[in-house]
């Protein structure tokens, strides 16, 4: 009796700890659970406001989700693809990290036919892409065995060039507003990185933005003030960080594994979120805008 006295106060305490310990979800469920696989990823958002993930119902597929979060299945990528994430150049164009099958493939959004836009057989494991308004991309690309990585540049041709290398597990990745920086993290190393941006590409100057102490990384998009919401993996949280590598706040999710993020809604401040162990999106709103729904509106024009 006098072991149980202790143990229930003790074991109260740590209860009333984890439960201060654990801030409410801000976010809301936006698909049905369990429709995608655990590598649910992308999304991004057309000029009608529909969203983009991939791997619905089973890996090397896209869905295409209605702003009422209604789920369809868009296209199957060809055998031996699967997608990770998934950026627009267009209106009517959208590209995808091909992890299995080491590419960037192109989808026409009318059509639907899904073609190779750069196929790189040095390519790790394509991750995650950024893109320009005249279409320069960068591919994040991690070698998760040795916890090494490095960034692929691919022009509008669909030529590539490896410029950056000797990295950690690159993975999220993107283009500032003013198009002078591209940002990197690396998951498993908790780091992000800033590099110059040359209109040609070429990355120069690299510099830590801000390290992590803990949980993992993915992916990460910017609002149009430049602001960075990097989703933590592992921890159920999106963290907003300045330019300057402030975090500035940070979004409680309700699942943890969080993967990707992109922004839509009639206004672009609707944030759209991969949860991989729920197998599927959840959204939160923002007073700012999100950079690439401002891309997509300057393409609708």
């Amino acid at each position: 009796m006098h072991f149980v006295k202790i143990a229930l106060p003790v074991l109260f305490l740590a209860t009333t700890q984890l439960l201060i310990a654990q801030p409410e979800p801000a976010t809301k469920t936006f698909t049905a659970e369990s429709e995608f696989t655990g590598n649910c990823e992308g999304p991004a958002v057309d000029s009608d406001g529909n969203i983009y993930a991939v791997n619905f119902a089973q890996d090397g597929t896209i869905a295409q989700i209605s702003r009422r979060g209604q789920t369809s299945f868009f296209i199957t990528l060809p055998k031996g693809s699967t997608g990770n994430g998934i950026r627009f150049g267009n209106e009517n164009t959208f590209y995808i990290a091909d992890f299995t099958g080491h590419k960037v493939l192109k989808a026409d959004l009318t059509t639907r036919e899904v073609t190779v836009h750069a196929d790189e057989p040095r390519m790790n494991q394509p991750n995650d892409l950024a893109i320009t308004r005249s279409g320069h991309i960068f591919c994040s690309d991690p070698n998760w065995k040795e916890s090494t990585g490095q960034v692929w540049h691919v022009a509008p041709d669909g030529s590539t060039r490896l410029v950056a290398e000797n990295m950690g597990t690159t993975n999220g990745i993107e283009v500032s507003p003013d198009e002078k920086t591209l940002y990197v993290n690396e998951s498993v190393q908790r780091n992000v990185w800033a590099f110059d941006l040359a209109p040609d590409g070429t990355l120069s100057n690299k510099r830590l933005l801000l390290k992590f102490e803990d949980g993992g990384m993915d992916g990460m998009r910017c609002d149009v003030a430049g602001n960075l919401y990097i989703t933590r993996h592992g921890l159920g949280q999106v963290a907003v960080v300045s330019p300057q590598g402030q975090v500035l706040r940070t979004i409680p999710t309700i699942g943890k594994k969080v993967s990707n993020i992109c922004f839509g809604g009639r206004k672009g401040k609707n944030c759209y979120i991969t949860l991989q162990d729920r197998g599927c999106l959840e959204t939160f709103k923002v007073k700012v805008p999100g950079r690439e729904w401002a891309m997509m509106k300057e393409y609708s024009k």
